[in-house]
This record gives structure tokens, sequence and C-alpha cells, in this order.
């Protein structure tokens, strides 16, 4: 059955609840907003809910984890978060040409999701057009923190507790590469713009720089006094700011 509740219609700017949408079991814990106007969301109920926005229907439900689910990711994240601004393009484009630039990420094909989870998996989906997952990705030893897309979307990778970052065919799921230097969990990862390069935060206080090309360590940024939460790469590519329970945050130059 699908539930919803439709409680104030009015300007989302102003701070009025539109919708209220029901039918998670479990606490939400994560939420992404498709460029195909779909919003997705994971729980620890163990599935996956995709939503119509416009009137606040689910459209289906994504089951096969077995355990919360903590992570998503989209292959047009990229092309989502850098809206009607293309680095490429050097510059500001205009708000219309927004779409260009998803559809350029997003291909000819659907766009793809990746949820991991506390069951020591991942899945890859096409959820705009079927509750069925494209495959199922196992290797790690210990529950994801986070998955990421490349900007492309051709390639995944995903932070574990088990100390390692692996990496995966953003199409067919496929398993590619393991990379190993962290010593203790890996909680983060962000991806930079031109898809060579990943940084990864870790438990073990440092923050890690990666060759996407040879699957290697490029450089080892020590720095915070304790565990790293989160690391973000900025849109450009040229720095990446990293954050943890030391209470600072530190920009790092290329």
């Amino acid at each position: 059955k699908q539930w919803y509740q439709r409680r104030v219609r009015g300007d989302p700017v102003r701070g009025l609840c539109v919708l209220t949408l029901s039918s998670h079991t479990q606490g939400v814990t994560s939420i992404k907003w498709s460029g195909d106007n779909l919003i997705y969301s994971a729980s620890q109920d163990r599935t996956i809910k995709v939503w119509r926005p416009s009137d606040g229907v689910l459209c289906r439900t994504l089951q096969g984890h077995g355990h919360w689910v903590n992570t998503m990711a989209l292959s047009t994240d990229y092309a989502c978060r850098i809206g009607a601004w293309d680095p490429s393009l050097q510059g500001k484009t205009q708000h219309g040409d927004a779409l260009t630039v998803y559809n350029k990420y997003k291909g000819s094909g659907e766009e793809f999701l990746v949820s991991g989870s506390d069951d020591f998996t991942l899945f890859l989906w096409q959820p705009s057009k079927s509750n069925k997952p494209v495959c199922r990705m196992t290797g790690h030893q210990q529950l994801i923190n986070q998955a990421a897309f490349s900007p492309n979307g051709r390639t995944i990778a995903s932070a574990s507790f088990d100390k390692s970052v692996k990496v995966w065919d953003g199409k067919t799921g496929k398993f590619i590469s393991t990379l190993r230097g962290h010593v203790k969990a890996v909680y983060c990862i962000s991806w930079s713009a031109d898809n060579k390069l990943l940084v990864s935060g870790s438990s073990d206080s440092t923050v890690k720089v990666w060759c996407m090309r040879t699957f290697s360590l490029l450089n080892d940024l020590p720095g915070h006094a304790d565990e790293v939460y989160t690391v973000d790469w900025s849109p450009c590519g040229s720095r990446v700011v990293s954050g943890g329970k030391d209470k600072v945050l530190k920009l790092w130059r290329s």
C-alpha cells in the first residue's frame, strides 16, 4: 500500500512543509534527489524507496540488503551538484543549461544508483525503471560507510570499516581493485572533478589521495589529531577539505 500524507501546500523556501512521505518502518539514513525528479530514501528497515515528489506517490521499493542501508550514490551526483555551474566551461552557465549538463553526464541510458549496507555488500540499481538490482557487489569484510560514483559515472568507490577502499565498474558492478593503506576504518571518500584522483579519510587520522589510473597511493596527508569523518573535493578540483573529531577543518591544495 502506498502511504503519504499531504500537509501544507506552499512555498518550501518559506519553510512550509509541502508533503510528508511515510512508508519506512525504521529510521531514514540517506536521501538522494534524482535529476529525473525522483527522491530515493534509504533506511534501517533494509529498503530503498523511490518517491515522486510532485504528489508524494511511492513508485517502488528496492529490496535485497540484509541489514541497514547506510549510503547511496547516483551516477549523476556530480551533474546534480554543479547544476548550472560547470567547471569545465571555466565559469557560470545559464540556469537553463543545467538540464544540458545533466544529460551530458547521464548519457543515453538510465541513471544508476549504488547502495551500501551494514551487511558488507553493495547493490547496483536502475531505480527509475525497475525494482530489481543490476547486481550484488561483494568483497568487503565489514560494513560499508560510503559509496561514491566518479563524476563521469563510469566507476564506483566504496569505503569500509575493513580499512579498505574498493573500486567497481559503474555500469556492471564488476570488481576492479582494492586500495589499501589505511590502518583503521575508512569513513569517507570523494572524487576529483577529472575522475583521476580519489581522496579518503579514516579513523587512523589521515587523509590519503589515490591515483585512479594505477590504483596506488599518491599522497599521504597527516595533520588531523584524531579520526577524519568527512572529506570533499572542490568542484574545480584544486582543493580538498577534511574535517573530523579534532573539531577543525583542514584545506589541502594540489
